[in-house]
């Protein structure tokens, strides 16, 4: 399965919230420290905030942050939201409806259950079990302190 481009952005924005806990992280450095434009994170980052996994505040000490504790966001919901819209569900040569087998074909009921084991797999990793106890991680995620 292929994941699009809007998940993986999602994924780079909790996991960075996450990793910056107690603060609002703001959409620029979230852009520089995980190489995507504030264009497609802009649009993300609205999608999260409508479906309650962040907290945004706009202004000028404004930013973003996890609306949930990340023990509470499994990431099989996560993908299963972000990839409605493209759909592995979908069958991929049927885009433009000139698939002539869709009336007998039982692929697409084999891509479902497919997806669906997918996703339950995902259901059994939280958002915090990927950024707790991740060195690694923190070392890429947590901005430099700064020395006063």
């Amino acid at each position: 399965m292929r994941i699009t481009k809007r998940t993986n952005i999602a994924m780079r924005v909790l996991m960075y919230c996450a990793a910056n806990p107690g603060r609002l992280v703001t959409k620029s450095e979230i852009a520089k420290v995980c190489n995507a434009s504030e264009n497609h994170l802009a649009q993300v980052i609205n999608q999260l905030g409508q479906q309650g996994y962040l907290h945004t505040q706009r202004g000028r000490n404004g930013g973003l942050e996890l609306a949930r504790p990340p023990e509470q966001i499994e990431i099989g919901e996560i993908f299963r939201e972000m990839e409605t819209a493209t759909g592995p569900n979908d069958c991929f040569a049927d885009m433009d409806g000139s698939c002539p087998l869709v009336s007998a074909c039982r692929l697409r009921g084999a891509l479902r259950e497919a997806a669906e084991a997918f996703f339950a797999r995902l259901d059994k990793v939280t958002l915090d079990a990927l950024v707790c106890d991740n060195p690694v991680l923190a070392g890429i995620l947590t901005p430099e302190p700064c020395h006063v």
